[in-house]
């Protein structure tokens, strides 16, 4: 999930060529890829780490937390700063950030230090999603920004799925530091393609950015009526449930005898079903309604964590394709309810706040069930994961009637 389309609300003042246009939405979608696979690839990792350095499952989760939760925050400064000093430049800093700082962490051996390089690691992640969609819906218009779009959220979904199974062949093979300072570097090189691709492509300033007085702030003008706070409340269930099970379910899968390579496997097949979940979730939710949808994707969801607590490990490997559609299928459905939520001049602030909030209660989240973890152990850590997952049911009854596709 990232905060995507948030300033995708101002027109570019002359249509730029077709080339430049495309030289744009490369290297979006190229960005998308290696931060969302960059940041997911790390779930591989904290099995590794747990055992290196004797972590708690709350210490796993605070190294999580730290990531993502900084990603999570600087997302709105970062957006601001993009309308400052450009687009380009602060898309290409970020991933050139982020890259270096996981180079650090495949290159130290203190574990407060490789705390501080995932912290910068998220900072350096908060710009794509803003950014990248922002320059995106500047260079394209019409239902060729809609094809782009789709485009990009696409690959993001690829980058889940390859840089996890990268990271499990090469840890198997030559270490972990070898495989996080491998695909760190890779970044390097996507930023560097960045930078050529953006150079001198219609990419800068959001229109109106720069006047002088402009608070570098963030502060939502528009009302939070029930059925939005509702919206956000399942955002906020949903999200906390994808990041919670998605950072110990490795080490429910290692406790059945998984070594890194089927953990990698384990990871690919569920972004992969992530990935189907976005385009079967959509069809399910124009064909039987949002609401239904929305109902039965969270039932599933939670039946699916139960079933991979109980299931011995080939099981779990079957059934990881399918919970994947389920978990990341419903956070498609709830992005494409906000709009009819709010009116049209506060979308993109309405989409600001819907995705911080789900963004933040995911970062929060594996560092809250660590401590679960410790105290009980996987299977019932996952179990509450599960019994969370369903109070998103009682959270649907302010939509009802507040959706145009009801079914």
């Amino acid at each position: 999930m990232g905060l995507k389309n948030t300033f995708a609300g101002s027109e570019p003042a002359a249509t730029p060529p077709a080339k430049s246009t495309f030289k744009v939405l490369f290297a979006c979608c190229l960005a998308h890829l290696t931060h969302d696979g960059l940041t997911d690839m790390l779930y591989v990792f904290f099995p590794i780490w747990q055992q290196l350095y004797s972590l708690s499952y709350f210490e796993v989760g605070l190294l999580k937390t730290v990531f993502s939760g900084s990603m999570a925050f600087f997302q709105l400064p970062a957006g601001k700063l993009g309308n400052r000093v450009g687009i380009a430049p602060t898309l290409i800093a970020g991933t050139f950030i982020t890259s270096l700082a996981l180079i650090g962490v495949g290159s130290t051996s203190e574990l407060l230090v490789m705390g501080g390089l995932l912290f910068l690691g998220g900072i350096g992640s908060s710009a794509q999603h803003p950014l990248a969609s922002s320059a995106i819906s500047g260079a394209y218009t019409g239902q060729g920004r809609r094809a782009a779009l789709s485009a990009y959220n696409f690959t993001g979904d690829v980058g889940k799925l390859l840089f996890p199974s990268l990271a499990a062949f090469i840890i198997a093979r030559y270490g972990w530091q070898a495989a996080i300072r491998s695909l760190g570097c890779c970044g390097l090189l996507v930023a560097l393609i960045e930078a050529v691709s953006l150079a001198g492509a219609a990419v800068g300033r959001r229109k109106g950015s720069g006047e002088p007085g402009k608070r570098f702030a963030f502060k939502p003008s528009f009302p939070f009526t029930p059925a939005f706070s509702a919206l956000c409340a399942i955002g906020v269930l949903d999200g906390a449930t994808r990041v919670g099970l998605l950072t110990y379910l490795p080490f429910l899968l290692r406790d059945k005898g998984a070594d890194v390579t089927t953990l990698g496997l384990a990871l690919g097949l569920t972004f992969a079903g992530g990935a189907a979940g976005k385009l079967i979730c959509g069809v399910l939710a124009s064909r039987g309604g949002i609401l239904r949808s929305v109902i039965l994707t969270e039932a599933a969801t939670a039946a699916g964590i139960l079933g991979m607590i109980v299931l011995p490990l080939t099981g779990e490997l079957i059934l990881c394709p399918l919970l994947g559609v389920v978990l990341n299928g419903t956070s498609s459905v709830l992005y494409g309810s906000v709009p009819e939520l709010v009116e049209p001049k506060a979308r993109n602030e309405a989409f600001a706040v819907f995705y911080t909030a789900g963004i933040g209660a995911g970062a929060a989240s594996p560092f809250i069930y660590g401590l679960l973890g410790d105290a009980a152990g996987v299977p019932v850590t996952l179990t509450v994961v599960a019994v969370m997952v369903l109070l998103t049911l009682p959270c649907t009854l302010p939509l009802r009637g507040k959706l145009a596709h009801r079914g």
